[in-house]
């Protein structure tokens, strides 16, 4: 038996002896992997014990219950005995890029240059970037974005909820960090939840809730779900269609007027966000839905919310593409027409932080898109002179706020000091790769198709 001081390793004899608290490896589901887990919680069916784990350094979206067999008992870590085990399972993965890296050469690679008119801001920024090694980020990678509303912060920095509404916290109890809803049917698809949410008593109980595509409440059987559409009468969102295109369309809707829908969106996006806690208090937000369109009505893919008034200039509170439609593209675009809001808006925007995991790839790929984008459409002045841009002219013209405008640039390795200025070099490789990325984005949204109007909404006495 080892003592570190924080946990006692040891041989367990017995399953009995395991409590919530204590670490061992065990078998993933659908694998022979056996990496590192902690029991969350323990309960007794049929006679026979379950242990709900989570898995160290994965995300709590893959936390299960688990039977005896999944157990490896010849070295578990148990924990102190005067309190609970530290980095208590939230779940936040080491890595959070993707990629494969890209080394910052010695001298500008030939390729296309432009010099960049830099400040003070991107000269501490670059001499960050020097002094570490970064991660690059993968243009080709498909779009992998579920889930981007806050999560856990990454380490060594610390978050907490701010006073205007944030939906950013952490939840350290045990009923939270369980998922407690086995099942959900919602239209023609059934999901398997990710993380806990707070519906009824009642409702989580059951193997599976049904609920109404259209207006979202929940139901506790077929039964009662067909008798509800018998009766319901929306096949759309409520609130106002603002954006229409083949068969995407955008629906916004205010959390005040529309309390109903848009509190039962939030429980319903709870189950596949981790550390959103805005479940009732909707009102300071306007949540835009994105619909799939056919002949049975306008079908949710995913939403995004904002606050109405941000100090921050946050453009997106809390993002979910819903899971049957992912990797579909479909994260992308709603990260577009955020973007798109804040352009006609005239302000830049930015999500609010942190992202999770996969929200944080998404973003970081339609950053990368959009930045090359516009990058490699700049002309030059005159006919021997190399394009000259300035790092405010992109923010002003992709709505990408200045600091996620340098960490993209960071990232990808473009800015360079070269003959004591700043410049962004181009590499053929950095080039094709993002040409073939472009070329598997089939749906855009068309700023034509947005008929909306900004609101000033602090000049309204209420929201």
């Amino acid at each position: 038996m080892i003592d570190d001081g924080d946990e006692r390793e040891a041989i367990c004899d017995s399953v009995a002896s395991l409590v919530e608290g204590c670490r061992l490896p065990v078998r993933m589901q659908g694998g022979d992997d056996w990496p590192l887990a902690e029991i969350v919680s323990v309960k007794e069916v049929k006679g026979s014990k379950c242990y709900y784990v989570h898995y160290v350094d994965f995300n709590k979206r893959l936390d299960e219950w688990v039977t005896e067999e999944r157990l490896d008992t010849r070295k578990v870590q148990f924990p102190r005995r005067d309190g609970p085990t530290q980095a208590g399972g939230t779940g936040t993965p080491k890595k959070l890029g993707g990629g494969n890296s890209l080394s910052r050469p010695a001298s500008p690679p030939s390729g296309p240059e432009m010099q960049l008119n830099g400040s003070a801001v991107l000269a501490a920024a670059l001499q960050k970037k020097i002094s570490r090694k970064r991660k690059g980020v993968s243009l080709e990678s498909e779009d992998s974005q579920d889930a981007s509303g806050p999560v856990s912060a990454p380490s060594g920095a610390t978050s907490c909820p701010r006073s205007t509404g944030s939906m950013v916290a952490h939840h350290d109890d045990v009923v939270t960090r369980m998922k407690n809803v086995e099942m959900i049917e919602l239209g023609r698809y059934r999901i398997r939840p990710w993380y806990f949410s707070p519906y009824p008593q009642e409702m989580v109980h059951l193997p599976c809730i049904y609920i109404c595509e259209f207006c979202l409440k929940y139901r506790k059987s077929r039964k009662c779900l067909e008798r509800h559409l018998a009766k319901c009468t929306l096949r759309h969102p409520p609130g106002n269609e603002i954006y229409r295109k083949g068969r995407i369309s955008f629906f916004e809707i205010d959390g005040r007027k529309n309390k109903a829908y848009a509190q039962n969106l939030c429980l319903l996006a709870k189950l596949f966000l981790d550390h959103k806690t805005l479940y009732y208090d909707t009102d300071p937000f306007l949540f835009y839905v994105m619909t799939d369109f056919d002949s049975r009505g306008f079908h949710i893919v995913g939403y995004f919310s904002k606050e109405k008034e941000s100090t921050e200039d946050y453009n997106v509170a809390c993002i979910l593409t819903m899971p049957p439609y992912q990797r579909k593209g479909y994260g992308k675009l709603l990260i577009e027409f955020s973007y798109e809001l804040s352009k006609f808006e005239g302000k830049t925007g930015s999500p609010e932080k942190p992202l999770s995991d996969l929200g944080l790839l998404s973003y970081r790929s339609y950053w990368a898109q959009t930045i090359l984008d516009f990058l490699l459409n700049v002309k030059p002045v005159g006919d021997n002179e190399k394009p000259q841009i300035t790092i405010n002219e992109i923010c002003e013209l992709t709505s990408i706020k200045k600091e996620d405008v340098i960490s993209t640039l960071q990232n990808l390795n473009l800015i360079n000091y070269y003959k004591g200025q700043y410049i962004i070099t181009l590499s053929e490789e950095i080039v094709a790769s993002h040409q073939r990325a472009m070329e598997r984005r089939k749906i855009r949204i068309d700023p034509k198709c947005l008929h909306w109007t900004p609101k000033d909404w602090s000049k309204r006495a209420k929201w």
